[in-house]
């Protein structure tokens, strides 16, 4: 039974309803929480909600239940499609807290009173959110920005959450086969890492630098400049970009713009940011990218990344490859490459599953394969075959998933498998001219130097080996002897054959002579060939198999 902090029961008692209102009241039960929280048999019996009030419910719970939900969404080995997709859409839209307090935050955190700070600035928010809300704001110099200001105590809410949730989960990985099967700590750990990455909101502004250098190439994507003296870890202000949520365009507004062009630029910028430069925008849902006045695409809300390196981006490509060639197996082997088998893990069947899998999207509609969706199945069959993949293939499986979204709003007819095959000859070729940097070649020439200055001394070791006759070399290779004493039995036992049938043949022509030495009634000649063939093949025979048996006892 999970030992229970009184100072916690209500955050218990939280996460065992909606264990119970979902169907896994048998994990309640199996944690012993039932007692211990005074749940009746009525609460514990089994009901089937609609996946749309899991997000509902959510919501409610709070900030740290709707960045779960939204973890959640990504994880196909836990949940069925339709509460994925409700998951998907779930918007952390929560009532804004007063401006007072946001008056409070800002100055202290800026060290300047509002009114000194800003122009003007705005007390009503363009949108709040569970984490922070925002405001619309000028500075001095007249630009217009946007002001991100985190909600008071939402650190210690998130932090004791995460306790309680961890508290839980680690009982239910020692105690349960669910929880050994889909390490529930170990997607927490996750949350809890990316969770504190977005508030501090530094990082953020750090990363919207980044993300602005890296995609510099793509002139029709832009990212908000921050305003570096006005950014802290609660409070971050940032370059306003007027425009509207791709989500909320009509139709109509959708066939004036350039869809098409758009999706494919966003595609690609996704692809470097995956392939090349290992520093991805984790959440690109609809929400976060916006299509500015002037026909541009604006990504937003940049505080989750995912950081990937080099061997896992090459594994992405591999993968990403394999599902728009429609190769299954191909695909399977990468992704074994990018994790690990855990115990219990059956190769075989993970293979077969994910081979179909390819093939059953690839036969549907290869023009429309949902790269995204497929990954998101991979993790489904990875948990299901004992198959521990990282945290950040499921990362990347989210962001396909919401890219695919976000694409496909902008253009139905999109072909992302087309892109990626086109991209990725470009990709490798600049991942090996990345590969050439001064850093490694000062390396390679550091090992070079090293193996000239010790070359002399090992020839010089050597030829002394040599003139001492010291030298040996060890070969790894077939026992020559065993083959020759192997080869000499076959020889003996088809040499004995050979006579053995003679004597029979012999036996036979002699039937025919007509003699008075008989035996039996027979040719005596004739029948001693006969008993002699046949006492000799009776040996042959008991030998062949006397050896046999004693060569399987010595192997075992």
């Amino acid at each position: 039974m999970v030992s229970l902090k009184p100072e916690r029961l209500k955050r218990y008692k939280d996460v065992t309803l909606l264990l119970v209102k979902y169907g896994r009241s048998d994990l309640v039960k199996q944690a012993g929480l039932e007692d211990s929280l005074e749940l009746d048999d009525h609460t514990l019996a089994q009901t089937r909600p609609e996946a749309e009030e899991l997000a509902a419910d959510l919501e409610q719970l709070g900030p740290t239940f709707i960045k779960l939900g939204q973890l959640l969404s990504t994880r196909a080995d836990l949940l069925p499609a339709p509460y994925l997709e409700a998951l998907s859409r779930l918007q952390d839209h929560i009532e804004p807290f007063p401006f007072e307090e946001v008056d409070r935050i800002v100055s202290g955190e800026l060290g300047v009173r509002l009114s000194k700070a800003f122009a003007d600035f705005d007390p009503e928010p363009l949108a709040a959110a569970s984490l922070a809300q925002v405001h619309l704001a000028h500075m001095r110099d007249g630009r217009a920005v946007v002001v991100k200001v985190q909600r008071p105590n939402i650190r210690e809410q998130i932090v004791e959450d995460l306790e309680t949730l961890t508290e839980i989960a680690q009982f239910l990985d020692a105690h349960t086969e669910v929880g050994k099967r889909y390490e529930f700590e170990n997607m927490l750990h996750d949350l809890r890492r990316s969770l504190l990455r977005e508030l501090d909101f530094k990082q953020e502004a750090n990363n919207l630098i980044t993300f602005a250098q890296n995609l510099e190439e793509f002139e029709r994507i832009i990212i908000p400049e921050p305003v570096d003296d006005f950014c802290t870890s609660r409070v971050l202000t940032m370059e306003y970009i007027p425009g509207k949520k791709i989500t909320e365009l009509s139709p109509l507004r959708l066939m004036e713009i350039d869809g098409p062009g758009l999706a494919r630029e966003l595609f690609r910028a996704y692809l470097k940011q995956i392939l090349i430069d290992g520093f991805v925008h984790a959440d690109p849902h609809p929400g976060n990218v916006f299509l500015t006045d002037d026909e541009l695409i604006a990504l937003l809300d940049l505080g989750m990344i995912a950081r990937l390196l080099p061997g896992f981006r090459d594994n992405v490509l591999r993968l990403l490859l394999a599902i728009s060639e429609g190769q299954g197996e191909e695909a399977a082997e990468v992704t074994i490459r990018m994790g690990e088998p855990k115990l219990g893990f059956n190769k075989g069947e993970f293979t077969k599953r994910v081979a179909e899998l390819v093939l059953e999207h690839a036969d549907a509609n290869l023009s429309r394969l949902n790269s995204g969706q497929v990954v998101l199945e991979i993790t489904k069959i990875s948990a299901d075959c004992w198959f521990r993949l990282p945290s950040e293939f499921t990362m990347i499986a989210k962001t396909l998933l919401n890219l695919d979204r976000v694409v496909f709003t902008l253009d139905p007819t999109f072909e992302p498998t087309a892109v990626i095959r086109q991209r990725a000859m470009e990709i490798l070729q600049r991942n090996l001219l990345q590969s050439i940097t001064p850093a490694n070649l000062i390396g390679s020439a550091v090992e070079v130097k090293e193996f000239v200055e010790k070359l002399p001394s090992r020839v010089n070791k050597i030829l002394d080996m040599v003139g001492n006759n010291e030298l040996k070399v060890d070969v790894d290779t077939i026992d020559e002897k065993i083959v020759v004493e192997g080869l000499q039995k076959v020889a003996n036992r088809i040499a004995l054959g050979l006579i053995l049938a003679s004597l029979i043949v012999g036996a036979s022509m002699l039937m025919r002579v007509e003699t008075s030495f008989r035996i039996f009634g027979y040719p005596g000649f004739a029948m001693i060939f006969f008993l002699l063939a046949a006492v000799a093949g009776g040996g042959l025979a008991i030998t062949i198999v006397l050896t046999d048996v004693k060569a399987r006892k010595s192997k075992r």
